[in-house]
C-alpha cells in the first residue's frame, strides 16, 4: 500500500513539473516572448513536453494567443463566459485539441515557430512521447506503480489545465479591468498560472505576481534560470496600478 502511496505522490510531483514546463516555456517564452531561453533548456523543455504532456508547442502556442485574441467572447476557444464553466473545467483538452487540430489557427497565431527537423522527427509526434514517458515510468519503478503516477499526473495535470481557464475567467479577484480573475490558492497548483488577471493586464511580463502578498512558484524557477544566464528577461512587471474599482471579488 505504501508503494501505491509513494506512486502517487510521485504522479503528483510530475505533474507540477509538467506545469512549470507549461508555463515557463510554452506560455510564457513561446506565446508571450517574456523571456528568452538559451538553446540548451530550450531543448530540454521541449523534451520535456513532449514525455510529459505529448502536446505539439506551437499548437499549444496559437490556441492561447487565439484566446487573448478573443477573451471572453465568441472565438475564444475555452471560455466559461462563452461555453459554460463545467464545459471548460472538465472538457478542456477536448476544445484545446479541436482548436489545435485546426490548421488554419496554427497558421495564424504560430507562424513564428516553423516545424524544424526535431519536430518533424519526434517532438510532433504526441502520442509517442507520451509511449514514451509511460514506458520510462515502466522501467523505473513496473507496471503498476507507474499506471498509479501517470494516472494521477494525468488527471491533475488535465483538471488544472480546465481550472486556468474555467476559475481563472469566472471566480477570485480582478485588480484589473479585464474578466480574467486572480486566485492565489490556484496559482499555488499551477506554477503561477491562477494569478490570471495579472497576466491578461500584462501579457509580456516573466512574472505574474504584481502586487505585495501574491506568490508566482514558477518565477523562482526563472530567476534561477536567469542567474546562471540560461534565460533573458523581456520584462518582469507592467508598471500597471489596479483599478480600484474593479479590486473587489467576482461575483
Amino acid at each position: 500500500m505504501l508503494s501505491f502511496v509513494m506512486a502517487a505522490v510521485l504522479g503528483v510531483v510530475l505533474c507540477q513539473v509538467a506545469f512549470v514546463v507549461t508555463t515557463v516555456f510554452l506560455h510564457r517564452a513561446l506565446s508571450h516572448r517574456s523571456l528568452t531561453l538559451a538553446r540548451i533548456p530550450t531543448f530540454g523543455f521541449r523534451v520535456l513536453t513532449w514525455l510529459m504532456t505529448g502536446i505539439v508547442p506551437r499548437q499549444w502556442v496559437a490556441v492561447h494567443r487565439k484566446h487573448h485574441a478573443h477573451t471572453d467572447e465568441v472565438g475564444d476557444p475555452h471560455s466559461p463566459v462563452v461555453l459554460g464553466f463545467p464545459r471548460v473545467q472538465f472538457g478542456n483538452v477536448l476544445l484545446y485539441r479541436s482548436a489545435a487540430r485546426d490548421k488554419a489557427v496554427v497558421g495564424r497565431y504560430a507562424r513564428d515557430l516553423p516545424p524544424d527537423r526535431w519536430d518533424r522527427v519526434l517532438f510532433d509526434h504526441g502520442l509517442l512521447g507520451l509511449a514514451l514517458g509511460v514506458g520510462l515510468l515502466v522501467a523505473l519503478i513496473g507496471w503498476q506503480l507507474a499506471v498509479v503516477a501517470a494516472v494521477v499526473h494525468t488527471v491533475l495535470y488535465l483538471l488544472g489545465g480546465g481550472a486556468i481557464n474555467a476559475i481563472g475567467h469566472t471566480w477570485g479577484k480582478r485588480p484589473f479591468e479585464n474578466l480574467a480573475t486572480n486566485n492565489q490558492w490556484l496559482a499555488w497548483l499551477v506554477a503561477g498560472e491562477g494569478l490570471h488577471n495579472n497576466h491578461h493586464a500584462a501579457a509580456t511580463s516573466s512574472r505574474m505576481s504584481l502586487a505585495k502578498g501574491e506568490v508566482d512558484p514558477a518565477w523562482g524557477i526563472i530567476r534561477l534560470l536567469v542567474a546562471v544566464r540560461w534565460a533573458t528577461l523581456r520584462q518582469t512587471s507592467a508598471g500597471l496600478a489596479p483599478a480600484s474599482a474593479a479590486a473587489s471579488a467576482a461575483s
